[in-house]
């Protein structure tokens, strides 16, 4: 295994991939590729920059740390929909393309072993294929019919490059969101609104949050039901008798009758 070296890690995933048959999954593998090379080389990303891996319905591409994440943030917020969008345009309703996204960063490692293609370790890159798994991310692009593509960058990536409000980077458009892992819980931040929860319509990174920390306050106890009719006083010379009132009331002054009440000399029971 070759020692760990820091990169940018860019993952795509096809959502519903496995519903299309062979020939619609092969197809949309090679657009894939296409719009993937597209993006980089908009980021200023040359070939011996990059290590590009195949997952089938996905790819990952590890991108060196001399390029600017922030570049590849601005690209991946315009260039990388436009492309989808023309895309989609022209393409069948059974090859149409949506994306989830995730930009993030750590070490990684190589492993090959001879007759196997791949090899790529390292706990940062495993923890970003969490993030693109996560149910709040493929809510969220499931709930924006009107896009064709969710953007999620790692914390790391949040805090050193988003929340400075880079050109073409606008912090505010980045949610956080916490997510349950295989490993625990994970931190991260999720471009555009944050999608309603399936069960309460509750925004989802809060319903992800809630189920890894403190139990939620109990509810308050209803109020007891009343005891019959009250009746509040403000001066005149009410006089009680029994269950009578007789005299001028003007208003509430403090004192309560309770129980079946006579108003008056009409008899009505109120």
């Amino acid at each position: 295994m070759s020692e760990p070296v820091h990169h940018t890690i860019l993952l795509f995933d096809i959502e519903r991939f496995g519903g299309r048959d062979d020939v619609e999954q092969t197809f949309l593998r090679r657009k894939l590729y296409d719009i993937v090379e597209d993006t980089l080389v908009s980021a200023g990303v040359e070939q011996t920059q990059q290590y590009r891996e195949d997952r089938g319905d996905g790819l990952i591409a590890l991108i060196s740390s001399e390029i600017s994440k922030a570049a590849l943030l601005r690209t991946l917020l315009t260039t990388t929909p436009g492309l989808l969008h023309h895309y989609n345009r022209l393409a069948a309703s059974s090859t149409q393309m949506r994306l989830r996204i995730v930009l993030a960063s750590g070490e990684v490692a190589h492993d090959p072993r001879e007759g196997v293609t791949g090899g790529l370790v390292g706990h940062d890159l495993n923890t970003a294929c969490r993030l693109l798994d996560t149910a709040v991310l493929r809510r969220a692009l499931q709930q924006r019919s009107d896009e064709y593509s969710v953007l999620c960058v790692s914390d790391p990536v949040y805090q050193g490059v988003v929340r400075h409000g880079h050109l073409g980077v606008r912090r505010e458009e980045f949610h956080q969101v916490e997510v349950a892992v295989k490993e625990g819980a994970l931190t991260a931040w999720l471009h555009g609104p944050l999608p309603a929860a399936e069960e309460n319509g509750a925004p989802a990174g809060a319903a992800e949050k809630s189920a890894g920390g403190a139990a939620d306050a109990t509810e308050k106890a209803p109020a007891a039901p009343g005891r019959g009719v009250t009746f509040n006083f403000f001066g005149g010379a009410p006089s009680i008798g029994g269950s009578m009132v007789a005299g001028d009331q003007h208003g509430v002054s403090g004192g309560q009758v309770t129980g079946d009440v006579h108003l008056g000399g009409g008899g009505d029971r109120r």
